[in-house]
């Protein structure tokens, strides 16, 4: 009996990790995806359980291991039962800018900056 494969955009893309399947084969034919440490270049290239992928996905590198394969594209749990992720955890989230409390500068720091630049001249 043989083994069952599965397009690897399409897998992509039924694990959501891509939003359609275009992007995933976008992806895999830019050179981004690597099965099994090799470079993947064609969207068609057939994967099966076991396999172990990375590939970049926004700021970091996800490196997935396939458990099975879809049927079809279903909710986030569903997905999730696809793969096994091997990602490295981040240390922590990176930080968004936060208020440092300067702001506007009032008007008597305007008239300081300007007279501090007369002066200057």
């Amino acid at each position: 009996m043989s083994e069952a494969k599965l397009r690897i955009d399409k897998w992509l893309w039924q694990a959501r990790f891509f939003k359609t399947r275009s992007l995933s084969a976008k992806q895999v034919s830019g050179g981004l995806v690597r099965l099994n440490g090799n470079r993947v270049l064609k969207p068609a290239t057939a994967i099966s359980p076991g396999a172990v992928l990375t590939f970049p996905q926004g700021r970091i590198v996800r490196v997935v291991r396939v458990e099975k394969l879809g049927d079809r594209r279903g909710p986030a749990p569903e997905a999730q039962t696809l793969y096994t992720d091997l990602t490295e955890k981040q240390d922590k989230p990176p930080r968004n800018p936060s208020f440092e409390g300067k702001g506007r500068p009032t008007k008597k720091d305007r008239r300081a900056l300007d007279l501090s630049r007369n002066l200057d001249s």
